[in-house]
């Protein structure tokens, strides 16, 4: 039987890229490939006491800012491909306005949408997983809303050496006869050079030595326990050339591993970095989410005490601290362990993944009170919380939105705070 779709009226965007509406019944409905002011007939994928989830499938009535995306899987990872650029960066803009006021939060001015002139081809990390049928083995990624996967040929926002990498080892593997079944996924990094490297992810342990295709600098091959996430590594099986890349920030040269985290959109997070430079003093640093050291050592003058956790970041951040004008102390703990790196001399910068700072975090900064943060955060929701419970003992006395990625609901905030 054929699935009814649901009239829906769309009348916002909500942090996550959906559009928000209601059911007939009153039901509240998060409905992707949809826009403000829009009526649309959607499919409901998803259903939960509260609300339901749905992709529009037909556009009754469409906003005057809906193009055509320019592929055919952009919902699995840039569901934002349906509206122009102007209008993606005003309701960025707008999203993280909505969010400060619901926490309550005051700031001079929210600036932004800042972004960098390439909108696609931008990115310079890629996951793709893999599918086999009659016609050979493909790259492929999941559809929203489903489990299924769909076969595609290359992404429109991935930096030209990152297909071209990906297909290379798809097509060794592909000649070698192994089956997508023995595959998890593929990770390919490129430098803004378009130097490339990969890391393969595999499901035995007995998988075939293959040879490093021309177009890589690298390829790194793990086994992941079949029952672990994706790309998780349970043992590196082999390394063929090298894995380690660099780029440039602030004239600076960073190095950094294909497994190692380093930001995807380099010109727009260069930006981000200057601004953090610009509006954030102190000759001593603590950067307590440091990866491989790109802010920290960006912007600090004499110190900085870079925190982190992940092995291959601190590696890196090791690498990078070596024959800089700055004093870079590699601290390789998690940053809620780190706590006595937070005091009251020292300014302190944030770069937290998505769930934003640890509770203890939190409270070691309003017990220590450094003397101002620079917080930069992939999720503006989680930063508002924190910044709402830092507000009896700092201002804030700068708010910037960055667009770190076009086409996509993902939205990045700069926030830097004056103790009182």
């Amino acid at each position: 039987m054929q699935e009814i779709l649901q009239p829906i009226h769309i009348t916002k965007l909500v942090p996550g890229g959906q559009g928000l509406g209601e059911l007939p019944d009153g039901k509240k409905a998060f409905v992707w490939n949809a826009l403000p002011g829009e009526d649309v007939l959607a499919r409901v994928f998803k259903r939960r006491p509260s609300y339901v989830e749905a992709i529009a499938e037909e556009i009754v009535r469409a906003a005057p800012e809906r193009v055509a995306p320019r592929e055919a899987n952009y919902l699995a990872t840039s569901p934002w491909q349906i509206m122009t650029f102007d209008a993606e960066n005003r309701y960025k803009k707008n999203i993280a306005e909505d969010i400060l006021g619901q926490y309550d939060i005051t700031v001079p001015v929210v600036n932004g949408t800042t972004h960098d002139a390439p909108e696609w081809h931008y990115r310079n990390k890629m996951e793709y997983s893999f599918w086999g049928d009659d016609d050979g083995l493909h790259a492929a990624l999941y559809r929203r809303g489903s489990h299924g996967k769909q076969p595609i040929t290359g992404s429109v926002l991935a930096m030209p050496a990152i297909d071209a990498g990906m297909d290379s080892v798809r097509v060794l593997l592909e000649k070698a006869n192994v089956r997508a079944g023995e595959l998890k996924t593929i990770i390919v990094r490129s430098t803004q050079a378009g130097t490339a490297a990969a890391s393969l992810f595999v499901k035995t342990e007995s998988f075939q030595r293959l040879e490093l295709p021309p177009v890589l600098q690298g390829l790194k091959v793990y086994y992941s326990n079949p029952k672990s996430p994706a790309s998780v590594c349970t043992k590196l099986l082999y390394e063929l050339g090298s894995s380690k890349l660099t780029d440039t920030l602030l004239s600076r040269v960073f190095y950094y591993d294909v497994d190692s985290f380093f930001q995807v959109n380099i010109p727009v997070f260069q930006l981000a970095v200057q601004r953090i430079k610009e509006k954030f003093t102190g000759n001593e640093l603590v950067d307590m989410y440091a990866g491989v050291g790109s802010i920290g050592l960006s912007v600090a003058t004499r110190s900085v005490d870079l925190v982190e956790l992940d092995a291959a970041s601190v590696a890196m951040a090791r690498r990078n601290a070596e024959g800089v004008d700055v004093q870079g102390n590699i601290v390789e703990a998690s940053a809620e362990r780190a706590l006595q790196y937070i005091s009251g001399d020292k300014a302190i910068i944030f770069d937290p993944p998505r769930a934003g700072l640890h509770e203890k975090i939190v409270n070691r900064v309003q017990e220590a009170k450094p003397p101002r943060i620079a917080y930069l955060s992939c999720n503006p929701v989680t930063q508002a919380r924190d910044l709402a419970m830092l507000h009896d003992v700092y201002t804030i006395s700068y708010f910037e939105v960055f667009n770190f990625f076009p086409h996509t609901p993902h939205i990045e905030t700069l926030a830097i705070l004056e103790r009182v």
